[in-house]
């Protein structure tokens, strides 16, 4: 029988890599990614995969630190733009094992994150920061200061981040070798090629969210101070200040520490905003006390609408479809982004803008831009005649308002809070 005290030293000296091969650990891993916006396809994909215990065979290569198959590159449009970045992909089988691996590097380590930060932590959230910013600043004037840095998960130095990562884990040596050994491999799967560049710590692989949340952990824990509101997300970055001299001070320390780190800020993105302007982070603008979508963001997808369209009006045509399948095709793409869920951990706009906005001006906005692309549609015309296409028509077809969704949570959340 073992003793106590020799039980905690054997789990002392575990690995958290040997958790990896545990089915009760895969089932909380199911249990925590579907009571989340998960896609069906996902989670019956991660069903099957638990079920038929296909990460043993990863499990037991990490084991016996067999070469992990190398990532592939792949360059794809931002979200809601036109605008290119580069991610990374490795292959199926491996890359859930990684999402498995990261899910227990962040609650395990999140000890060492300064209550600042808010991407990618266990009961924290971007709605969390908002939130966190409304309550502090309300009734008071302040400045502010906003950061964006450039390009930071794929410029990340891999050579500084070792040093930071070997810390944090600790004697977690088989761990650390797992993980330096990923991120020191400069190869990667170019179509049919296999070139060597720097990747740092390579966006949209699942163990990239860990690391840009480890790396500048020393920042967070710099503005650990209530007398100064500050959030970090990630990339993104805000503080608050009595006054602009203040708020360029802090600024200043920002560039500094960020130098310093071999990291630097994208200059357009880089904002002060006075207390009349009010402030904008992550996709939503507050001004005088009322919080509403970003005028960036209701671009972004006014553009998307627009280009959609377009696409679809040039497929009807050349295919000499029915009108109404290009506008069902625009429904069902905006009713996915807009109201169910785009893709693993991507949250939708009623799910992340809805709990935080105060106002529907916005939401407005995108219902009018939408009906008229779809009365485009459905017409052929962009003069007054569109306006033939009645509203009974586009919800015939699927159609969802945003103003209608948003009042109806309004609604249903009073309810709840009056039971």
């Amino acid at each position: 029988m073992i003793s106590l005290s020799a039980f905690s030293l054997v789990t002392a000296l575990m690995s958290l890599l040997d958790r990896l091969s545990d089915p009760q650990v895969w089932e909380r891993f199911y249990e925590y990614k579907t009571s989340l916006a998960c896609p069906k396809d996902f989670a019956k994909e991660l069903r099957t995969f638990i079920d038929e215990q296909a990460y043993l065979p990863v499990c037991e290569s990490i084991r016996r630190g067999e070469p992990f198959p190398l990532p592939r590159k792949a360059v794809i449009s931002k979200q809601s733009s036109q605008k290119k970045r580069t991610v990374y992909i490795y292959p199926r089988r491996e890359n859930i094992v990684l999402k498995l691996l990261t899910y227990l590097l962040l609650r395990h380590y999140d000890y060492l994150f300064s209550r600042g930060l808010y991407s990618f932590r266990p009961g924290r959230s971007a709605k969390d920061a908002v939130r966190m910013l409304q309550r502090k600043l309300r009734g008071r004037r302040w400045h502010a200061y906003k950061a964006d840095i450039s390009d930071y998960f794929n410029s990340l130095p891999v050579d500084a981040f070792l040093p930071v990562l070997r810390e944090a884990l600790g004697e977690d040596e088989p761990l650390f070798a797992f993980l330096s050994r990923l991120l020191s491999e400069p190869r990667v799967r170019d179509g049919r090629e296999i070139i060597t560049e720097r990747k740092g710590i390579m966006a949209g692989t699942p163990l990239a969210s860990f690391y840009a949340n480890l790396y500048l952990k020393d920042l967070d824990a710099h503005f650990d101070d209530p007398a100064v509101p500050y959030a970090r997300y990630s990339d993104d970055v805000i503080l608050f200040t009595e006054t602009r001299g203040e708020a360029e001070a802090q600024a200043a320390f920002i560039r500094g520490f960020l130098t310093e780190k071999g990291l630097r800020l994208n200059p357009d993105k880089e904002t002060f905003f006075r207390p009349e302007d009010g402030w904008i982070f992550l996709g939503v603008c507050c001004r005088d006390g009322v919080t509403d979508i970003a005028p960036v963001s209701l671009q972004k997808m006014k553009a998307k609408m627009r280009r959609k369209t377009r696409a679809l009006r040039r497929w009807q045509e050349r295919n000499g479809l029915d009108e109404e399948k290009a506008a069902k095709a625009f429904i069902r793409v905006f009713n996915r982004k807009l109201f169910e869920d785009p893709g693993d951990n991507e949250l939708s706009w009623s799910r992340w803008f809805f709990p935080v906005i105060g106002t529907a001006e916005s939401l407005q906005a995108i219902d009018r831009y939408a009906q008229d692309c779809l009365r485009y549609l459905l017409s052929g015309k962009r003069t007054k005649a569109r306006y033939n296409v009645r509203y009974g028509e586009l919800k015939r077809l699927g159609y969802r308002s945003l103003v209608h969704e948003y009042y109806k949570r309004e609604e249903e959340g009073n309810t709840e809070a009056k039971i």
